[in-house]
């Protein structure tokens, strides 16, 4: 078992309900949650104008190499009504993996940790929460210390 964290997002729809049912999903097939982050409402990044999002951090413990559980990730999305037609743009559900048991991935289908994890409030927030002192890069620097030096500055606000 490796541990994971995923970053679970919404702005379509009924975006509370949305990240419970991802939540459901990744217990049943990806593996079993150990923590969650609380959930905030955060102003949408990279393409303003939209509906703001609901997002959510989960640790979870997995059996999963790192490209299957990409794959369940996408087929939960996909089942949930998500379509890809464009960058940034609204979403009934976006799950994205974080950091994966340590690992960095550069490939064609998979990065860990996102390349622009360290400019995203909205992703940092909530993985600070629940993983202060995690190292998710080659840089060595914790959660917190890039939430400390994040340039963003739209809202992210807990709302539960």
């Amino acid at each position: 078992m490796v541990k994971a964290y995923l970053l679970l997002g919404s702005n379509i729809g009924n975006r509370y309900e949305n990240l419970h049912t991802a939540r459901v999903e990744i217990s049943r097939l990806c593996g079993q949650i150990i923590t969650s982050s609380g959930i905030y409402e955060t102003e949408p990044w990279g393409e303003p104008g939209q509906p703001w999002f609901y997002n959510q951090v989960i640790e979870i413990a997995t059996a999963l190499p790192a490209e299957e559980l990409l794959n369940r990730l996408q087929q939960i999305e996909t089942a949930a009504g998500r379509t890809r037609e464009r960058k940034w743009g609204p979403r009934i559900l976006d799950i994205d993996i974080l950091y994966y048991d340590g690992k960095i991935f550069r490939t064609e289908r998979l990065t860990i940790p996102p390349a622009e994890l360290h400019l995203r409030r909205f992703a940092l927030t909530p993985l600070a929460e629940i993983a202060p002192l995690l190292v998710p890069g080659s840089d060595g620097q914790t959660t917190g210390q890039l939430l400390e030096r994040c340039p963003d500055r739209l809202v992210v606000r807990r709302i539960v």
